[in-house]
């Protein structure tokens, strides 16, 4: 049953989360918009736009992403306050123990990642499309695919090959597709050229030849132009890395299959942005319970030089994120390991620093 004193710390818990919330938010949308004002101008980026299409998306996407961060500030600083003020002397003298004091903290930091969860998976993808979108008007450098022999299984035994794609004109450059059965290969078209028709939704080929093996004897067939559809889309060789972060976690599953499928190289990229998904709000207890075993106590500095080492702290683990992706992405790690790596490493000394606290 929540108690008075229970309350007493929830209020001062999400008081202090959301007012820090706001005060870095405003920080970051005043840093952001001197960074890309000029871009606005020469884009002529209507203000309704910017306010609505991109700074109201703007703000809980990257609130969620420092979410786990001002959870940990706000923790050192409203309970290192207490501390400060006998009043979490006053507690344990009247009875309370470490253990039932740490009770409307982690009921506060559950509630927290449980929004933090919803907001991720389905809310913050749906604003991410109309943020991008904005961006990709008004801010970011036109995309281009700079990638070479590009292979993609499109459906099981279908391979779709090209040895360029032109993001303009929408051209693949030495186009084929290849069809086996059994192992066997059972035809091939070859052409010197593609080019994407959206009207029809297929690949029209110029100057292609076809081998059919499908039956006794081979045959051969010569062509100026065909229309074909094989499984692929523009859209498919135009993404961007940031793309996925329009997709809801259904979506996102089912575009890591298609790209398993299709045997492309950013399958690691793909399970990091997945597995972050849920490791970044179960990081709010780790944050939560090493923020209060650090805090708890009077120091000498007192608020001051626990914010100073709350803050250490949690840009480490920031920086321990960012570093053990790359090990994904250079070394071959399990994508899982690399992105549950920083909240192990912290839960185990926040575990130490507990016992320490209920000695």
């Amino acid at each position: 049953m929540i108690k008075r004193l229970d309350w007493y710390i929830i209020k001062k818990f999400l008081g202090t989360f959301f007012l820090s919330m706001v005060l870095i938010m405003a920080i970051a949308i005043i840093f952001d918009f001197q960074e890309k004002y000029d871009d606005f101008i020469s884009h002529k980026a209507p203000i309704k736009a910017i306010i609505f299409d991109y700074y109201l998306n703007f703000i809980p996407y990257y609130a969620n992403m420092f979410s786990s961060m001002f959870v940990f500030i706000s923790v050192i600083f409203f309970t290192s306050k207490m501390a400060a003020n006998s009043e979490i002397i006053a507690m344990h003298a009247g009875g309370i123990s470490f253990h039932r004091f740490l009770v409307p903290y982690m009921i506060t930091a559950g509630f927290l990642a449980i929004i933090s969860w919803a907001l991720i998976l389905y809310v913050i993808p749906e604003s991410n499309k109309v943020r991008i979108d904005f961006e990709d008007k008004y801010v970011g450098n036109k995309y281009q695919n700079w990638e070479k022999n590009i292979h993609r299984q499109v459906r099981p035994g279908m391979f779709v090959y090209m040895d360029s794609y032109n993001v303009d004109s929408e051209n693949a450059f030495r186009f084929a597709i290849e069809k086996f059965e059994d192992g066997k290969l059972i035809s091939k078209l070859t052409s010197d050229y593609a080019r994407w028709d959206s009207t029809k939704n297929v690949w029209t080929v110029y100057n292609y030849f076809i081998r059919d093996l499908s039956g006794d004897v081979e045959k051969h067939i010569k062509g100026a132009r065909l229309d074909t559809a094989c499984y692929l889309e523009a859209k498919d060789l135009k993404m961007r890395d940031s793309y996925v972060e329009k997709m809801n976690i259904v979506a996102l599953n089912e575009f890591i299959e298609t790209q398993k499928l299709q045997g492309t190289d950013n399958i690691e990229k793909l399970m990091i942005e997945k597995h972050q998904r849920w490791a970044l709000p179960f990081s709010t207890f780790i944050l939560t319970l090493l923020g209060v075993c650090l805090s708890n106590k009077k120091k000498r500095g007192g608020t001051v030089i626990n914010i100073v080492i709350g803050t250490t702290l949690c840009f480490t683990y920031i920086l321990l994120l960012q570093v053990s992706t790359t090990f994904t992405l250079n070394l071959g790690f399990s994508p899982f390991i690399s992105v549950w790596m920083p909240n192990f490493l912290y839960a185990i000394i926040a575990f130490f620093l507990y016992k320490k606290a209920t000695i």
